[in-house]
């Protein structure tokens, strides 16, 4: 096939497979998630997902989240493999491992309609666990650590909402902030195996999702490396509360019944 051929069917290829409206949303959307998600190790699906969602559907906004954060963290993981608990971490991916598949068959198969009322329900819930302070101070074991990975798992499965679930189970202990963050990144890299194993059984990685995959990554990767240049900087109090403000003005803003005054 002639080269000029070949870039006139890519290029046909690629237009027909983005969605008709949204994208430049999207693109912003995608560098303030991974700002949130470069800071504090996670974050973003909080964002990304009930906003991304009202604008092209949950089930392909699901997809590609766990694409573009797949490829965008690869960078993180070595610094975190050397500072995580690798014991605890592959615990927790223990039971990830079970309830990511059970996640991703509620992503397949529920009304999408009632699955962005569920997403939307669910990181109301996740953010008021965060805002209230609450975390488990006592020490970890492992059918605790499974435990969470087996919910943190259908979160992710169903939503990519599976890091608070984790935070409030790891920062109450007198593990340091930096140890935990290290701990998180490691956690979601090995549940994103799992995610994209359940994602192609499920048949969700779809041609859109591959070309939103292009245009969102570099602004999601833009996002991602700010927020990590500033968890050296920043007060993680002040970067704290601005996160739960988007998440929470998300979750707000997707809500469905919004749809015909936002949409």
């Amino acid at each position: 096939m002639p080269t000029s051929q070949f870039v006139t069917d890519a290029t046909a290829w690629f237009s027909a497979a983005l969605p008709d409206h949204g994208l430049y949303s999207l693109i912003v959307i995608a560098c303030i998630a991974g700002l949130a998600r470069g800071f504090s190790g996670f974050g973003a699906a909080l964002i990304f997902i009930p906003l991304g969602g009202a604008i092209i559907g949950p089930k392909l906004i699901s997809p590609v989240l766990l694409v573009i954060d797949g490829l965008a963290t690869l960078g993180m993981i070595p610094p975190a493999w050397q500072r995580a608990n690798r014991r605890e971490v592959f615990t927790m991916a223990a039971g990830a491992m079970l309830g990511v598949p059970a996640g991703t068959a509620v992503l397949a198969l529920l009304d999408p309609l009632l699955l962005r009322w569920s997403i939307t329900i669910i990181a109301v819930l996740l953010l008021a666990l965060l805002v209230s302070g609450w975390r488990y101070h006592g020490r970890p074991h492992s059918y605790l650590s499974a435990g969470v990975g087996l919910v943190a798992g259908l979160f992710s499965g169903a939503a990519q909402l599976g890091g608070p679930p984790v935070v409030a189970y790891w920062l109450g202990g007198k593990t340091d902030f930096t140890k935990v963050r290290s701990n998180i990144i490691l956690y979601f890299a090995i549940s994103t195996c799992f995610s994209v194993v359940s994602y192609y059984a499920g048949g969700l990685f779809v041609p859109t999702v591959f070309a939103l995959t292009l245009v969102i990554l570099p602004s999601y990767t833009i996002g991602l490396f700010a927020g990590s240049r500033l968890f050296g900087l920043a007060r993680e109090s002040t970067f704290r509360v601005i996160c739960y403000g988007l998440i929470g003005a998300s979750a707000f803003l997707g809500m469905p019944a919004l749809d015909g005054i936002l949409r």
